[in-house]
């Protein structure tokens, strides 16, 4: 049998640390959304505090398209208030929390398997 490594035109993350994530070969020093949808492409997302978070800045991924939000608190495991994501738990979108850098190893494979997911991911300045 011969086996084929998944293809998938998702971006990739590539690298990450404490104060940077790089996309496709693209350094990002600021919180950004990363997503494996066609339609939607790597952003600056939010600020780079946790208590700074609100609805706002999750509810506008309720429309993307995605099956699954990764939530990447930072550097240590922080769950989001659940009034944060009231607009995707109604839309029936998975919601999963982790720190930042489990975050991106997750979104790499599951963006490689074609599925359809965000990563929201917070780098804290």
């Amino acid at each position: 049998m011969k086996l084929q490594p998944d293809k998938s035109n998702a971006p990739t993350i590539n690298a990450y640390d404490r104060a940077w994530i790089e996309v496709n070969g693209v350094r990002h020093t600021q919180s950004l959304a990363v997503s494996s949808l066609p339609n939607l492409s790597s952003s600056t997302w939010a600020t780079g505090h946790f208590e700074a978070l609100g609805s706002s800045d999750f509810s506008p991924w309720a429309q993307s398209g995605a099956e699954l939000v990764l939530f990447g608190s930072g550097q240590t495991l922080r769950f989001a208030k659940p009034q944060w994501l009231q607009d995707l738990i109604m839309r029936g979108i998975g919601v999963e929390t982790m720190d930042t850098a489990a975050a991106c190893r997750t979104y790499n494979i599951l963006a490689s398997e074609g599925r359809k997911v965000v990563a929201l991911l917070l780098i804290e300045s």
